[in-house]
């Protein structure tokens, strides 16, 4: 696998709310809201290409397509992008991480904004992303924002 870099860095958080007051409030971290949701983040951090506070209902989503975490998956605390080539070598990173012994949450599928992931969840409940196209991903935020 040739990840190129760490695309983002995400908090997952079961309390929105609560997680905003302390990487906003407490850190000052220049969090934005995106579209009518619960997602906070900043792609202008010093030495972070994109740091979020991703509402575990949405992670949920994004995984397995429904707003609740299975109850038989460790719950996640963190997620953490990494940008390989493009969607075939996201593909061919999934394979890559099965062939090792890890299960993947999915293979790899293009989200409806362009991006395509392969998603994992350590026993650590860390979720881990390879993907592709974070152009069009960074272009699709810059065009939600709604400050």
């Amino acid at each position: 696998m040739n990840v190129l870099f760490i695309t983002s860095m995400s908090v997952v958080a079961a309390d929105p709310p609560q997680s905003r007051k302390l990487f906003m409030d407490a850190l000052g971290l220049p969090l934005e809201k995106y579209d009518a949701d619960e997602y906070y983040s900043s792609d202008h951090i010093q030495g972070s290409k994109h740091f979020g506070v991703w509402p575990l209902s949405q992670a949920a989503e994004a995984c397995f397509g429904t707003p609740a975490w299975p109850s038989d998956k460790v719950v996640p605390q963190a997620s953490i992008e990494f940008e390989v080539k493009d969607a075939e070598a996201v593909a061919g990173a999934g394979a890559e991480l099965e062939r090792a012994g890890y299960d993947l949450l999915h293979p790899a599928r293009t989200e409806p904004w362009g991006q395509t992931v392969a998603r994992l969840l350590t026993e650590d409940g860390l979720i881990v992303d390879s993907n592709g196209a974070a152009d069009e991903l960074a272009n699709r935020r810059a065009t939600r924002k709604t400050g």
